[in-house]
């Protein structure tokens, strides 16, 4: 059962993830399960993703706890529970790469958004509502569907520029919420089987050596390096899923 290049990917992709849990990254561990796809089903590896994510959540927001903007999460999670009982209901209907897609393309078009003078008018002032349902309803039905809700998560929060503690906080509370809410339907649709299990416990420890690593950078990181490493990052992000979005449309495969 020790596939050295199973390992590899694997610990590489929930190492990311764990970075990315801490605030670190600018939301590339939305990359976990496509970079799992390499060596596992895409439903498979959304199951087995799930209770590691559940276990670097509860480390975040222990190291977070106080750092926290709770009006955003109030105004988000509302939508992010629509989303989700969405994804449950679209479940076997809707593909992994055209989940991917959709996220690539909003998230590109929110990168090139944050560059325009009109997107610099706007940060600072009080965050929209319905805009804050909106974005989080698209999180919640792309985390469920491939644990990709981070994208819509930030064109919602990273224009609030907060402090890089406080919107760490912020990310780790709304997906450890998000992400409890998936383990009923993920249970009920098979999921949470026991090899899935199995693997997540032994990769557990990565991700929780991943979320300490990017918490300790974080709290030293000056905030204007912070964002202005994140919108890279995200950049690069959308344009990786695009690509696998339009591959994976064109190859007939989900």
């Amino acid at each position: 059962m020790i596939d050295p290049v199973f390992v590899t990917i694997a610990v590489i992709a929930v190492l990311v993830v764990g970075l990315s849990k801490a605030g670190l990254l600018g939301g590339l561990g939305v990359v976990g399960v496509p970079l799992l796809t390499l060596v596992m089903a895409p439903r498979e590896a959304a199951g087995m993703m799930l209770p590691v994510l559940l276990c670097m959540d509860a480390v975040a927001i222990w190291m977070y706890r106080k750092e926290c903007d709770w009006s955003l999460i109030r105004i988000m999670l509302p939508g992010a529970a629509v989303g989700t009982l969405l994804g449950w209901a679209f479940w076997a209907v809707v593909s992994d790469s055209a989940v991917l897609l959709m996220v690539g393309v909003v998230t590109l078009l929110f990168v090139l958004d944050a560059i325009l003078p009109l997107r610099k008018k706007l940060e600072g002032l009080p965050p929209s509502k319905p805009w804050g349902v909106f974005w989080g309803g698209v999180a919640g039905f792309t985390s469920f569907i491939s644990h990709t809700g981070g994208p819509p998560f930030q064109i919602y929060t990273l224009p609030r520029r907060l402090p890089p503690a406080v919107y760490a906080g912020t990310t780790a509370f709304f997906f450890a919420i998000v992400n409890t809410a998936k383990l009923v339907p993920y249970y009920f649709l098979g999921q949470l089987n026991a090899q899935n299990l199995t693997l997540s416990a032994a990769l557990a420890p990565v991700g929780l050596i991943g979320v300490c690593i990017g918490v300790y950078l974080v709290r030293r990181i000056d905030a204007k390096l912070f964002y202005r490493i994140a919108y890279w990052l995200v950049f690069l992000l959308a344009l990786k899923l695009v690509w696998d979005g339009v591959t994976g449309l064109m190859a007939g495969h989900g």
